[in-house]
């Protein structure tokens, strides 16, 4: 597949010109993560729901070779071998970035000047310090940029929402939860010149659980431990978070091994069990009595990922910077939690200053 010319593209949505047509996803970097959301957008395009929302339109790498059977393989329309030929186009409307935590930031800041809202991918940011220079590139472009961590989009949060909001459960005392998948194969995981680890890749989720439940609370203190890999980056970790109306929240994750995934949100008159945290299937309510009382499953998907395309489409549409489902703050907060929890580890990043 040729690389096209930017100058022979449409004009683009984000400038306002045509808000009803569905908006050009280009993504940057061709890894697994990348090839997902290519099936995703391929799905949305045919879906009743999502068709007038998203066009499957571009891939970029850095290699043209790669990229020319990305597209291929996924159908995209363009194909571009470098990032920086990407953001030349005018027709692109939305980036999805797909690539490494620790070049989110310079790739995302990289989008918004060239007038491009992005959606990256989880962990936002390697770091808080990254993480506030990207959302300050937001403020002053004006454009929408979104973190891309699947489970703040999920139907799966509002049905776990209404459950405890409805007082089924009583008042919640506590939370655990866990996620873990062998994974040192990856190079990335266990490279901490990539912000590796299992912290800022499977970590996250269980901290994001515990977040969408106890949404800002204030965290009073925090109880945390790690085992690292030879390269330094940690293998696998517990975190107790202790908030300040006397709730405790425990964390697990690994690289080393797999786990049952679950999400349990315990309270007075009863407790949540939550299937799989990182995509929640089924949530059961059990009694103080320890009997099953309902069982809810989740609606069916496509691959997940349609809901934070959704939401991103909708907040550009809308000239919003950020979504309900997750705000700039949500962002902020959370990357402040994962550089505390790695302070009290000692995990520093090469890239990172260092006092």
């Amino acid at each position: 597949m040729m690389t096209d010319s930017p100058q022979s593209q449409p004009e683009s949505t984000t400038g306002g010109t045509d808000t009803a047509r569905p908006l050009n996803v280009a993504i940057l970097g061709a890894g697994r993560i990348a090839q997902t959301m290519a099936k995703t957008l391929t799905m949305m395009a045919g879906s009743p729901t999502y068709s007038a929302m998203v066009t499957p339109y571009a891939i970029a790498s850095r290699s043209q070779d790669k990229a020319d059977k990305f597209a291929a393989t996924y159908h995209l329309p363009h194909a571009y071998g470098s990032y920086e030929a990407m953001l030349a186009d005018p027709a692109v409307d939305l980036v999805y970035i797909a690539t490494p935590h620790s070049l989110h930031a310079e790739q995302a800041i990289a989008c918004m000047r060239a007038g491009k809202p992005v959606l990256v991918e989880k962990a936002f940011a390697a770091n808080l310090e990254q993480a506030r220079a990207v959302i300050d590139e937001s403020d002053k472009t004006g454009l929408y940029c979104g973190e891309a961590i699947w489970t703040r989009y999920m139907p799966s949060r509002a049905v776990i929402d209404r459950i405890i909001d409805s007082g089924r459960i009583g008042a919640v005392t506590g939370i655990n939860a866990n996620l873990c998948y062998p994974m040192t194969h990856k190079a990335r995981l266990t490279d901490p010149n990539l912000a590796g680890g299992a912290l800022l890749d499977v970590g996250i989720y269980p901290l994001t659980f515990i977040d969408m439940v106890m949404g800002a609370q204030e965290i009073d203190h925090l109880a945390t431990s790690m085992q690292p890999y030879p390269t330094g980056v940690d293998a696998q970790s517990t975190t107790t978070l202790y908030y300040a109306d006397t709730t405790m929240a425990t964390a697990l994750s690994s690289m080393l091994c797999v786990s049952d995934r679950e999400g349990m949100v315990y309270g007075t008159e009863g407790y949540l069990v939550c299937h799989n945290v990182n995509n929640v299937s089924a949530v059961d309510i059990y009694n103080t009595d320890h009997a099953r009382v309902d069982h809810i499953d989740m609606p069916e998907q496509l691959t997940g990922y349609e809901y934070e395309v959704a939401a991103s489409v909708q907040a550009i549409r809308a000239g919003k910077r950020d979504t309900i489902e997750m705000p700039h703050a949500d962002t902020l907060r959370m990357m402040a939690l994962l550089d505390q929890i790695r302070d009290e580890w000692g995990l520093v990043f090469p890239f990172e200053h260092q006092d």
